[in-house]
């Protein structure tokens, strides 16, 4: 079930809310050992409070929280009170959070019970989840393949049915990438609706900070709209799609994309012909955008990134580096040291920087009224879920290929777009293929009921049985 069902049947006392945690505690128990997905659990205090919630229902209190007794789950980058916020760092496995983030607080007002946090990357600081703290996590559809990241715990946990729904967060692709490679649906908001405090590391550079967004992942459009409504305490306006124009990214543009993924492109599209006018475009920008995005990035080289990684450890960045791959034996995983390396590369100047300030608010206006009535399909990814380390090689050379497979993510962040990641079918080898929704601000609910209509055509979320 997805959240909005299991709530329902909830609230009228078709399930109990113990039922519902017994099952998915069983359930990651019997497949966490082998994706990696969950890190930390609450199992005890999640049992308890769905007891308590039981109770109060046989009591005849009333429980009106859009969530109430639903269990979730959290990705490891947000203060949940009495957990671990380590980012996947050795020295900080023993940092306990006093208090929620401010996100996770709305969903436990809500009456969401907290299942346990989900693992990321060093920091979420790669597209790929895998740190020395809690190890690699794997994608349940192939064990071989990645999870993507930096929410690769969450896709992971949600792909096989670990928890009803989930939280997450994305500065380059971090929720749509899983979403992605694991076959979820997943929903990263416009800049600035969410609350990022308690989340980790905090982003406090003006141009990183409008290209984060904290969303949910999950089985269904419906729940995205559901939490999204919840954290952000935004009512998106009623539209009717017939107002908008859907356009889908042209096959002429000069970045690589599977032939897998082309054909369900064309599949959506013929689909959309029926019902709504649709055309083939570059929307504005979109050949700029993955520069903008790793040099907005770059923009301090990472410097507060190096201080948490390495504030117990006196070894230059590049020595651990190095020593990781001679040894193995460094404290910080090498996509995170390399990364930063990679950072102090292509850090901008000054001058630079002003020019990416005065784009970016030229940039603001003109997709402002581009995007007032229209709706953008997009790839996520120029291919499925790859081997573990591929997708690493591809966003992190020094021979800049980000420029090639960065675009279809970078456009939502470096803009500060809402946009939904959608499952809407399989490669040849059985992997999920999603696409991207995207407009501006204020246009969520067409972003929606868009997504609504190709789910139910392409049957959007299956479940992962694999490790059934």
């Amino acid at each position: 079930m997805d959240a909005t069902a299991l709530a329902e049947k909830l609230r009228n006392g078709k399930l109990t809310s113990i039922e519902a945690v017994t099952t998915y505690i069983e359930h990651i128990q019997k497949t966490n050992p082998q994706i990696n997905a969950l890190v930390e659990d609450r199992f005890e205090e999640a049992t308890a409070e769905a007891l308590q919630f039981d109770e109060n229902q046989r009591n005849g209190k009333k429980q009106n929280g859009k969530l109430a007794g639903v269990p979730i789950s959290v990705k490891e980058a947000f203060n949940v009170a009495n957990m671990k916020t380590t980012g996947g760092l050795e020295h900080r496995q023993d940092l306990i959070a006093r208090d929620h983030a401010e996100v996770i607080q709305k969903l436990r007002d809500e009456g969401a019970i907290i299942l346990g946090k989900t693992n990321t990357p060093a920091l979420s600081y790669c597209q790929e989840t895998d740190n020395k703290l809690y190890g690699r996590t794997n994608n349940p559809w192939n064990l071989n393949k990645s999870a993507g990241g930096s929410s690769g715990g969450e896709g992971a946990l949600l792909a096989v049915g670990g928890a009803s729904v989930g939280i997450a967060s994305d500065i380059g692709g971090s929720i749509r990438i899983p979403s992605h490679f694991n076959g979820v649906v997943g929903f990263k908001p416009g800049m600035y609706k969410v609350s990022s405090v308690g989340h980790y590391p905090e982003i406090t550079q003006p141009l990183q900070e409008r290209m984060l967004g904290i969303g949910p992942m999950g089985k269904s459009v419906r729940d995205m709209e559901l939490v999204y409504r919840i954290i952000s305490d935004s009512s998106p306006k009623t539209v009717f799609l017939k107002e908008y124009k859907i356009e889908l990214i042209s096959e002429q543009v000069n970045y690589p994309l599977a032939d897998s993924t082309k054909n369900m492109m064309r599949a959506i599209e013929d689909f959309l012909d029926q019902l709504i006018y649709t055309k083939r475009g570059v929307p504005p920008l979109f050949d700029e955008t993955a520069l903008l995005w790793q040099e907005i990035m770059s923009i301090d080289g990472s410097a507060k990134i190096e201080q948490e990684a390495f504030s117990h450890d006196r070894s230059p960045v590049f020595r651990s580096y190095m020593r990781e791959r001679i040894t193995k034996n460094s404290k910080v995983h090498p996509y995170l040291s390399w990364a930063i390396l990679g950072s102090k590369m292509f850090k901008p100047s000054r001058r630079r920087i002003n020019e990416i300030k005065e784009t970016i608010n030229r940039g603001d206006e003109w997709l402002d009224d581009y995007l007032s009535n229209r709706l953008l399909i997009l790839p996520v990814y120029h291919t499925t879920a790859p081997a573990h380390g591929q997708v690493f090689k591809e966003i992190f050379s020094i021979r800049k290929t980000f420029l090639q497979f960065m675009p279809y993510v970078a456009y939502a962040n470096v803009w500060g777009l809402p946009a939904l990641t959608l499952p809407v079918g399989r490669d040849e080898n059985g992997m999920p293929i999603s696409i991207q929704i995207i407009s501006s601000t204020g246009n969520e609910n067409a972003i929606f009921r868009l997504g609504s209509i190709i789910e139910r055509k392409f049957h959007g979320y299956n479940r992962c049985k694999r490790l059934d």
